[in-house]
């Protein structure tokens, strides 16, 4: 009995064990193949490494010789050392009757250049003429008869005939002045006016100029030109010519203190007339080919020149209260403050005339 009890308590366990031995085979099974009975872990964020800021190293410079040029610059053309503006003079406005030349004529001294109309003019200048003969003969009738006149009366018509003699001179001179002609031989390289155009005194009909003898005219502005003198060294770069060296030759004639203001001058709105005597002059080493008048340019004027000069860059000069000082490195990397005495300056590179030696380095800013 007691072993029959035994074999059926037996089969229960059996029975008991299959069901907790699926649960966990199929717990491990579902562990190893990573199904979804847990929660899948999100990824971590990849945290990009930050670098630590380099701080950043002034530059160095090395105190250095070389050759300091001090220069005023300035801009220009090419024009002739003869050369005039053409004009009239007649205070009363006018119309051009005709122009008698065009722009790049080649003329002669004397040759007509334009001429103003007075036809009027010329009809009462004939009037004028009758007039004045008629008064010459009446005149040499009161100086035969002159004992029956006083000598205030005789004064008189003396004084009367020489005025109304005075304007037939005018008026020729005037009808003379209307025709305007070459000063001298040359070539005609503007025109401003053209036939029926109404003209006052001193308005620029032409330019005429003498392309044989071509120079550098240029402008400095009022500092630069207390900087130059004649005889200074000159770089020209011509437009599309290149550059060429030449000579301060003359400087420019002070301006008059009432130029363009009555006295025959130019009114507003009239071209001032040009002339070379504005411009300073720069005498070049030799022409280059194919130099025309007008042709623009630049001008480098050399006003100082140091040779073997100790520099250094501008960015290394230190200042304060008057005070000029650079920080020098030493051997050992090492910086000290020196203080400089300053010769020549340009806009980069500085003398140091006491303080430093060429080989040492210096700290920039």
């Amino acid at each position: 009995m007691f072993s029959k009890w035994w074999m059926v308590n037996l089969s229960m366990v059996r029975k008991a064990a299959r069901p907790a031995a699926f649960v966990c085979l199929s717990l491990s099974l579902a562990v190893a193949s990573g199904c979804s009975v847990l929660p899948k872990e999100e990824e971590e964020e990849a945290i990009p490494v930050i670098q630590a800021p380099k701080l950043s190293k002034k530059p160095e410079y090395t105190v250095k010789t070389g050759t300091l040029e001090s220069t005023a610059r300035g801009s220009g053309k090419m024009m002739s050392t003869v050369e005039e503006d053409l004009y009239f003079t007649d205070e009363t406005s006018r119309r051009i009757k005709q122009i008698a030349v065009k722009t790049g004529d080649r003329v002669e001294q004397g040759q007509l250049i334009a001429e103003l109309d007075v036809t009027e003019l010329e009809s009462e200048l004939k009037q004028k003429r009758l007039q004045t003969r008629k008064d010459e003969l009446a005149m040499i009738e009161t100086l035969r008869n002159a004992d029956g006149k006083s000598a205030e009366e005789i004064e008189q018509a003396k004084i009367t005939f020489e005025l109304e003699r005075e304007k037939l001179n005018k008026m020729e001179s005037t009808i003379a002045k209307a025709k305007l002609t070459a000063p001298f031989s040359g070539t005609i390289v503007s025109l401003y006016m053209k036939k029926g155009d109404s003209v006052k005194a001193y308005d620029a009909i032409a330019t005429i100029a003498d392309l044989s003898q071509l120079t550098v005219a240029a402008t400095l502005s009022a500092d630069d030109l207390k900087k130059v003198a004649v005889g200074m060294e000159v770089v020209v770069d011509i437009n599309a010519l290149g550059q060429h060296k030449g000579t301060v030759q003359q400087m420019p004639s002070p301006k008059s203190e009432d130029s363009g203001s009555g006295g025959g001058f130019p009114g507003e709105g009239q071209r001032q007339p040009d002339s070379i005597d504005k411009y300073m002059i720069v005498k070049l080493e030799s022409l280059p080919e194919g130099i025309d008048r007008g042709r623009p340019l630049s001008v480098t004027v050399i006003t100082n020149r140091k040779e073997n000069a100790v520099l250094i860059p501008l960015a290394a000069l230190r200042s304060y209260s008057g005070r000029n000082y650079v920080q020098v490195v030493e051997a050992d990397g090492s910086k000290r403050e020196v203080d400089v005495e300053l010769g020549q300056q340009t806009s980069t590179e500085v003398e140091i005339v006491k303080g430093l030696t060429p080989g040492q380095k210096v700290v920039g800013r």
